[in-house]
């Protein structure tokens, strides 16, 4: 069977196109005659024989003397159909009698066409087929298609392989419900003088319980063959790891992490003589024995996913194939638990019997991490599938919450108990489908999953009333910044950060070692640098950071003193700009809102040589309350692409074109959706319309009123800055 013990070995193969797919075509260049490293070439080199793998179709390799790139035979592999009973895919190991030494070589490389435009899902190294494999190197999806190509594999350190019977290995299903026909040949190892130039792993902060593993993930390794870097991600017996404190965090060959003692240390790696770059911050905690509180609310009063205090409804599954996560079932104090691990997001999801949730009045989750350190945060989102029940159709809703300190804390049972009301997004809440669980904490466990009707106890629901975490740290260079308050800039002199014509009440307020400025009671507050007025001519943006518990909505007024510098002196100009929840970027209560202003959309700011006054305004008047900080203006000129991207050269008649001045675009409904958390707007790079997105997280763009059929087509491009 197909040795699967590494996650998939990315990645890359060099491709080289040759020629055309007729073996007797005049144009195809000289066939290159295979070296001493040969594994197959006209024949299988001597005891090397073909294994199929499990479950896999055994007659798939024929030796086929009709087509060859150079000789007279190559391999035929047919790959079946979805109904073939021999097997469901085609795949399987070139294994060697007696092992080779490879460490002469440094990629393996082969010639391969098919009778039709396909991917072939693996091809690679060292897999003897024992299910014992450690120095594997695969490289994934390969385009293939009518043409001879040769695909090149970088062997990241030969020096291990002087013993290997694994020579190559393939598996390829049927795509598209149709099987096909691959031809391999002069399939070998070559020294090309390949040579490693960088190694990398994932940089990750992990928190596991004493006695409990978790693996190195992310290993890279770069390899440039004739001046082209390839990189690869070979398994993790290529390296050696290392721990700060192997007490605390061992390390063993094949990349395991197992907690000991509690405390924290440090994984690192070499790749022979080359220092890997990344590491592996581990923290051994205090493991969980008491079982999560055992719900008492009233049975009928409940709709339960998960409890062993009631009868749960049918979830379809716990860990969605499109999820990032690792899922254990398992067992605190003889209570069955969900143990979530490596938790980027989780798809929860119950959409073939989805759930009417109208008669509830909350929702409830018990987790327990032994992350949730102070400013971590954890999320929780539905999703409603609308009347239609199904994703996607037109009606979906959904809605995100965010559960940080004090509610979140680490190493306790948090009772999150939720108003539905709070998902304020979700306006039907029949056909509940989805339930997404996300963010900071990396092991998550989770028991008493339900909606019900009563009074929430709080616990998740009740708001918090100051900022539990600093503002984000700017990262705009110094010297295109004129900054009027940050720790992270010098600040030019502010006369005043409280008027005395504000209606406003003002505090210096200071959390983690940052300080901020807070207003309560806010109707208006003005802010002064008038002995000394700021010219922001050559500024493109005003940036603040916001947050606040309950405003609806904020304001930002500019006001240019003009040549005169002087308020009331005729030349005066100024601008309003206000933000709430229809806004982009959006107003949000209870989290940090970084407010990126356009100086331009102040449009009744006709200069803006002279700024002597800032004006925040809060609503609900007089009953506001906004902390501020990071308050700076900025040229994103600065950090913008000098020249225009590269003019593409595909032929207009095999392009469907969503933007580009190369081409005729078809219709994009929006290039930023109303779901979207990012700032848009569009720009000119070189006199080149560009598209241009800051605060990024994430950004739709929809062509919903006239989908593209793709199925023509065999690549996506996208130029990026």
């Amino acid at each position: 069977m197909v040795d699967r013990r590494s996650t998939a070995l990315l990645l890359l193969a060099l491709l080289f196109t040759v020629a055309c797919d007729d073996e007797n075509s005049p144009t195809q260049p000289e066939p290159e005659v295979p070296t001493a490293g040969a594994i197959f070439a006209d024949d299988f080199a001597e005891s090397v024989v073909f294994q199929a793998f499990s479950d896999s179709k055994s007659d798939a390799v024929q030796t086929d003397e009709t087509v060859a790139y150079q000789g007279a035979s190559s391999l035929r592999v047919t790959v079946p159909g979805p109904d073939d009973s021999s097997g469901f895919f085609a795949g399987g190991a070139f294994v060697a009698a007696a092992p080779w030494d490879l460490s002469q070589y440094d990629v393996l490389t082969f010639w391969a066409r098919a009778d039709r435009n396909a991917t072939i899902n693996v091809a690679g190294l060292a897999n003897d087929n024992s299910g014992t494999s450690q120095y594997m190197v695969e490289a994934t999806e390969l385009d293939i298609s009518g043409v001879w190509r040769k695909y090149v594999v970088p062997m990241p350190d030969p020096s291990l392989l002087s013993s290997e019977a694994g020579l190559f290995y393939f598996a390829e299903a049927h795509e598209d419900g149709e099987g096909y026909t691959i031809w391999f040949d002069n399939i070998q190892f070559e020294d090309v003088d390949a040579s490693l130039v960088r190694a990398g792993m994932a940089s990750r902060t992990i928190t596991i319980e004493p006695g409990s593993t978790d693996k190195v993930t992310g290993l890279t390794a770069t390899v440039s063959v004739d001046g082209v870097e390839a990189t690869v991600s070979p398994m993790a017996h290529y390296y050696t790891f290392a721990s700060s404190d192997p007490a605390v965090a061992s390390v063993s060959p094949d990349g395991t992490i197992t907690a000991g003692e509690v405390g924290n240390a440090v994984i690192t790696a070499m790749l022979g003589e080359l220092e890997v770059g990344g590491s592996v911050t581990v923290t051994s905690g205090t493991p969980l024995t008491q079982p999560a509180p055992t719900p008492t609310r009233d049975a009928a009063d409940v709709i339960s996913l998960y409890s062993g205090a009631y009868d749960d409804v049918t979830v379809d599954t716990w860990s969605a194939p499109w999820d990032n996560a690792d899922l254990e079932d398992t067992q605190v104090g003889g209570d069955d638990v969900k143990l979530y691990t490596n938790l980027v997001f989780a798809g929860i999801e119950f959409t073939s019997q989805t759930i009417d949730a109208t008669q509830m009045d909350g929702f409830h989750m018990d987790i327990w991490t032994p992350d949730g350190a102070p400013g971590e945060t954890f999320k929780i989102k539905l999703v409603d599938f609308g009347a239609d029940g199904a994703w996607s159709g037109g009606d979906d809703v959904e809605h995100e919450i965010s559960i940080t300190a004090p509610t979140l804390v680490s190493k306790e049972w948090v009772s999150i108990d939720v108003p539905l009301s709070d998902f304020a997004n979700m306006t039907t809440q029949g056909h509940v489908a989805q339930l997404i669980i996300s963010g900071d904490p990396n092991t998550v466990y989770v028991d008493n999953v339900y909606f019900f009707k009563g009074e929430v106890q709080g616990g998740g629901g009740d708001p918090l009333t100051e900022p539990a975490i600093p503002a984000p740290t700017p990262e705009e260079d110094a010297a295109n910044v004129i900054s009027l308050f940050s720790g992270a800039y010098t600040d030019v002199t502010v006369d005043t950060w409280n008027t005395s014509w504000s209606a406003a009440t003002y505090e210096e307020f200071q959390l983690a070692g940052d300080d901020m400025k807070k207003y309560s009671n806010l109707d208006f507050n003005g802010i002064e640098t008038t002995s000394a007025t700021i010219d922001a001519t050559g500024m493109t943006h005003l940036s603040m950071d916001v947050w606040t518990p309950d405003a609806t909505q904020f304001s930002i007024k500019l006001v240019d003193f003009g040549a005169d510098g002087a308020f009331g002196g005729g030349d005066d100009t100024e601008h309003q700009i206000d933000f709430n929840d229809t806004t982009t970027p959006a107003l949000a209560t209870g989290e940090w809102v970084s407010l990126d202003i356009p100086l331009s959309d102040f449009t009744g700011l006709a200069e803006r040589a002279h700024l002597g006054q800032y004006i925040i305004v809060g609503q609900p008047t007089g009953a506001t309350t906004v902390f501020i900080d990071n308050v700076y203006f900025f040229d994103a000129s600065a950090a913008a692409p000098a020249t225009a991207a590269p003019t593409p050269t595909q032929d207009a008649a095999n392009v469907i074109s969503l933007f580009s001045g190369a081409y005729t675009d078809v219709a994009v409904d929006n290039w930023t959706t109303s779901w979207s958390a990012a700032t848009y707007e569009e720009v000119q790079v070189a006199g080149d319309d560009v598209k241009k997105y800051s605060n990024l997280d994430f950004n739709g763009i929809e062509t919903t009123s006239a989908t593209i059929d793709a199925t023509g087509m065999t690549h996506f491009s996208m130029d990026v800055w």
